[in-house]
């Protein structure tokens, strides 16, 4: 299938490993230019060697997503290298397992600092020239705890479903100009980041991390882990304009792992 965004350009965040690193490669092999977008300027070099290995159009774009000054300068440079994105995937870290009950305001605050705040200022910075164009493509890669909250991750449970409302909210605001906002959730994926959740609830639980991969593993009707490729393909469809009349809704990528309906 042509997904029409061949030459069209794409910021990627979190684009240093993991999902964003797959979304990334996703969207280049489809005609993409990307921005790839990390506080870490080495892992940026990786993935560009490796998009410079497949000749793929990527420009590195390293900074602190939650230096508010440091993201408007780096949005306000892109017209140094490329045209305005058409295409913005907001992916950023979360938080470590914690209970919430009793949880400090500052680091309540310090989470919503990282995980709300850059996503919706640099939205915002690349709203304009979307609508200017009438056409744009805005997703947000969440966890699946926005639809059956995960036990000991509260902070990530909660401040990501304040992005699937917002993202809800946007998409109402924006669809008239020709831009689409929608939000993926990762199940089980096999990335850096769930292989340290798993280690962590190994620690809590006295379990190996084999033992609780493999409890994991029993939850999924597909039978295993998911992999980052298979996420990025899900990214890359809502990136495309086949999926224009795809907006303010969560796509799951789970193999089934969500018992909801």
């Amino acid at each position: 299938m042509d997904l029409g965004i061949d030459g069209r350009v794409a910021l990627v965040t979190g684009a240093g490993g993991g999902l964003g690193t797959a979304i990334a490669l996703a969207l280049a092999r489809e005609g993409a230019v990307v921005v790839g977008a990390d506080r870490d300027a080495a892992a940026l070099d990786e993935l560009g060697a490796a998009m410079r290995s497949e000749s793929r159009r990527f420009h590195p774009l390293a900074f602190d997503l939650t230096d508010g000054d440091a993201l408007r300068a780096a949005a306000g440079g892109l017209a140094d290298t490329v045209e305005p994105p058409d295409i913005l995937v907001n992916n950023t870290g979360g938080p470590p397992p914690t209970p919430i009950a009793e949880l400090p305001a500052e680091d309540w605050n310090a989470w919503f600092a990282a995980m709300i705040t850059p996503v919706t200022t640099l939205t915002g910075l690349l709203l304009p020239a979307m609508r200017a164009r009438g056409w744009g493509r805005i997703i947000t890669s969440a966890s699946s705890g926005v639809v059956a909250p995960i036990p000991s991750l509260g902070v990530s449970n909660s401040l990501r479903s304040a992005l699937v409302a917002w993202s809800k909210t946007l998409a109402a605001e924006v669809a008239g100009d020709g831009i689409t906002a929608n939000v993926v959730v990762p199940g089980r994926i096999a990335t850096a980041r769930v292989r340290a959740l798993d280690r962590a609830k190994a620690s809590r639980t006295g379990q190996t991390p084999e033992h609780v991969a493999a409890a994991s593993t029993a939850t999924i009707p597909v039978g295993r882990y998911g992999h980052p490729d298979e996420y990025a393909s899900a990214v890359a469809y809502l990136a495309g304009a086949p999926a224009s009349f795809i907006t303010g809704t969560i796509i799951r990528v789970d193999g089934g792992m969500i018992p909801s309906i």
